[in-house]
This record gives structure tokens, sequence and C-alpha cells, in this order.
């Protein structure tokens, strides 16, 4: 059998993972994998073709009756041993994801005990897999409804959380009894290929798991295109999320789609400061503010901004920004192009009248003369139209604007074509629940800091999203009902 890698020029060179096997694309080319903190070249993977991913399909295909067959139990008990030997390797796995996506390594450890915390999710489901029976209008009959699995399923994953997306996917999908064929951003596909080696030990049956690399206009959507698969599940940009709903239309394919967000955060008059401070630093600047719950607008009270914002400015000036394998707070953006982004973001909110608190620079310097860096940065805003309040930075960067009162801060909140996540710092049980009736997002967190529970669910609405992830909710979309009319006259 071909091994996972070479070394070609001294860089690591991946293979596809199809049908149990490590195999080469049948393409020439290759995408370079780069380290955000160095700009060092740390592994190249297949440029993938469209003949790659109907090999990839044709044996998902092939593969989905018998695992399908296999009693759920069984299927969960692949899964367990999948997440033993994630944790089992959680250290170089970790340090897999600092290499291609450039999180602090406490952090990424954090995400591998999360990548295996959703196979074992998963797995622990394989007993509550039901359905139901009705009584029937008619005599001597019953009415069954089955929950059975679409067939296979395609998998799209983002690149700030490469191998907890991974698993969120490969979890739900294989527990139904589908098969999956995945494809990581072409940044961080590193993580998707370590799991699939993991796959292999833990004994998954041939065709089962697939992982394949490429572009997303190339492979992906030679993926989302082909007639095999019934369900594409994404987690990626409202841009990729409206290009993959146009794509599907022709086969009427089920889409799960969990795209970006905006959140708000609210804090009131009433709120407990030091811990809205200490919540709004952590659910904006981990993982350098690359996270789709982050908190992105501020909103607070003016009895309190005073305040509010010397406190959350000092401790924003305090996060450390370095290499992601010392004790650091920040590291880098993943990216040339999202820290280019940031960069005019923060450019066209200044010279609209923004004033800057904290921050507000590219690191180019010392240490930071390699890789991809941002100051942690506090802006005041002075409009919520500004665009800095309106588009999605995925950065360390927060604006803050300040409202007159609760009512204004909700209606604020609430004018975004996003609906994923909001937060609210309140004591007050009236207007928590106001909040929760006419706050327009799918997650709201209360008094704490951001962070989904994997037996939850997560979902957006508006544009950021169709359908959800996570917990029985989640689980479901990877079923469809299947309906028997048994007359046993």
């Amino acid at each position: 059998m071909p091994v996972m890698k070479d070394l070609v020029a001294g860089v690591p060179r991946y293979r596809h993972f199809i049908n149990g096997q490590w195999a080469d694309s049948t393409g020439k080319e290759f995408i370079e994998v780069e380290n955000p903190a160095t700009q060092e070249i740390i592994a190249t993977v297949p440029k993938g073709t469209a003949d790659d991913a109907d090999r990839a399909l044709t044996v998902a295909r092939y593969a989905q009756p018998a695992w399908e067959a296999l009693p759920p139990v069984e299927r969960g008990r692949l899964l367990h041993r999948l997440a033993q030997l994630i944790l089992e390797n959680r250290e170089r796995l970790a340090r897999v994801v600092v290499a291609e996506q450039g999180k602090p390594l406490a952090e990424a450890r954090g995400e591998i005990d999360g990548t295996a915390l959703y196979l074992t999710y998963a797995a622990e489901e394989a007993r509550r897999i039901t359905g139901d029976i009705l009584p029937s209008d008619n005599p001597d009959e019953q009415v069954w409804i089955e929950r059975v699995a679409h067939g296979v399923v395609v998998g799209l994953t983002a690149w700030n959380y490469p191998a907890a997306l991974t698993t969120r996917k490969m979890g739900p999908a294989l527990i139904a009894g589908n098969t999956i064929v995945l494809k990581s951003h072409e940044g961080t596909p590193l993580s998707a290929f370590e799991i699939a080696q993991l796959a292999v030990q833990a004994d998954f049956p041939p065709g089962v798991v697939n992982v394949i690399s490429g572009t997303g206009d190339g492979l992906g959507t030679a993926l989302v295109t082909h007639p095999i698969p019934r369900l594409i599940t994404l987690t990626g940009s409202v841009r990729a999320g409206k290009e993959i709903f146009r794509s599907a239309a022709d086969d009427l394919k089920i889409l799960r789609l969990e795209l970006g967000g905006k959140a708000p955060f609210i804090v009131a008059e009433d709120a407990d400061i030091g811990a809205a401070v200490k919540a709004a630093v952590a659910s904006r600047f981990e993982n350098c503010g690359q996270i789709c719950i982050c908190n992105e607008r501020m909103y607070v009270h003016e009895r309190i901004a005073g305040e509010f914002l010397d406190r959350f400015s000092t401790a924003v000036s305090k996060l450390k920004v370095g290499n992601p394998l010392e004790a650091v707070d920040v590291g880098p953006k993943f990216s040339a192009a999202e820290l280019a982004k940031v960069e005019r973001m923060v450019e066209a909110a200044t010279k609209a009248g923004a004033k800057i608190l904290v921050g507000g620079q590219r690191l180019r310097e010392g240490p930071f003369a390699r890789g991809h860096w941002y100051e942690p940065t506090v802006l005041t805003a002075i409009d919520n139209r500004m665009p800095i309040m309106q588009q999605e930075i995925f950065g360390p960067v927060v604006p803050v604007l300040t409202v007159t009162d609760f009512d204004e801060g909700l209606r604020l909140a609430n004018e975004s074509s996003y609906g994923l996540s909001a937060y609210v710092f309140t004591k007050d049980l009236r207007r928590l629940m106001r909040l929760v009736r006419e706050l327009k997002f799918g997650e709201i967190y209360v008094n704490r800091a951001g962070g989904d529970a994997v037996h939850a669910h997560h979902a957006g609405l508006r544009h950021s999203g169709v359908g959800g992830e996570d917990g029985k909710y989640g689980l479901d979309g990877y079923f469809q009902k299947k309906t028997i009319y048994v007359n046993y006259a």
C-alpha cells in the first residue's frame, strides 16, 4: 500500500486517501501549505481533479450500503476507537494544527480535545437512533417512520479549525450510516489527512472515510456538482455558501451551510463590568479573532462606557502576540490575504471617523518580520452603518459603539445580514427574556464568553447559514425519513 506522504526536496508531500488507501492524484499539480507564523512551506498536497472527485465519490457510494447495514453500535465502536487514537496523538496533532493554521499551542490542544469529543458524542448516539410507529386510519395497519442515511456526504471545511471541523462532520455523517468524502480548505489540509491515517489504524472499512485535497473552485466544485452525493455540508464563508447553493440546485441536493457571523456584544448599564470585559476579550481574540461566533461588534451603554472601555482597552493592550508554540495569547493571521483584508477594514474605518484606542497596526519588525501579524485592536465606531460594523472582520479587531439605552442596543444588534451568534451582559431578567425573544440570532450567550456545547445546536439565521450542526438536531440532518405502511390484515 502506498504511504501517506513522501519527502520531496525536504518537504512532505501528501497523497489523497481514497478507498482505504493512499492514492496519487490524476493531476500533476500540488498546493503548497504555508506556516502562517514563518511563511515557510511545511508540506505540499495534491491539487485534486474532477477525476479524483469521481474516484472518491464512486468508492464511497459502493461502500455505503454495507456500512449502513452495520448495527449503529458497531459504527459507534469504530468512532470511539478513532477518538481514542486522536487523544493518544494529541500533542502531535496539536502541533500540526499550529503549523498549518497558526493558533497558539494551548488552543490547538483544546481543538484536538474537541476533535475527539465530536466523534465520542456521535458514537454515543448509536442507541438513540429512533423512529416512530403511528396508528393508521385503516384497520390492521401500522405506519412506520424510519430515519435512514442519505447515502454519500460531501464535507467541506474551513481553515480556522481544520481538525475539529473534520470530525464535526465525520461523526454524525458516519453514525447515521452515510459514507463521506472530505475536503479541507486548501490552506489547512494536513489535519484531515492525519485523521485519515488514524482511521486506517482504527480499521474503518475501505471507502467509508475518504479525504482529498484541492481548491474550492476546482475540486470543491467537482464534488458539489457530481451526481453521487445527496448531502453537502459546508463550514465556510457566505460567498462560498452562495456558490454551493447555486451549484447544487440542478440535482436538488440537500445542504447544510454554516457560514459567517457578525456577533454583537451588548453590555447593559447593569452588567457586571469585570465579567463582561473578560468575556469580551476572550470572545474576540481567541484564535486571533478567526472564529465564526467571535465578538465582532460591541454596543455598550453610555452610562458605563467610560469605565468599560478603560478596562477593556487595558486588558487588550496586555495580550501577548508571538510565536504560537510559546506561551502567547494571539498568534498570526492565517494568510497574507486575510491580513490585507483586516488592514483595509481598519484603514477605511479610521478614514470614516473611527478612533483607535488600542493597536491598529500590522506588526513587521523583529520576530514579526516574517509571518502575518496584526496587533490586537480596539476602535470606537461612530455609525452602525460603517462597513466595519456590518462586514465580518475575522481578525483581532473589534469596533465599539456607545448606545443611549437598551432598546437602541437591541435594535442595532439586529441590523445585520448575519444571524449566527450574539452576546448579552445584563442582570435584568425582563431584559433577558426580551432578548431571547427579539434577538434574531441562532445562538445567544448570556453573561458568559462564547463556546458552544457538543450536545447543543449550532445554527445561524439569515446569511449565516442553512441547517445546523451538533446535538440531536444537528444529527437529524444527516438522516432522511422513510415511511412504511404495514397492513397485516
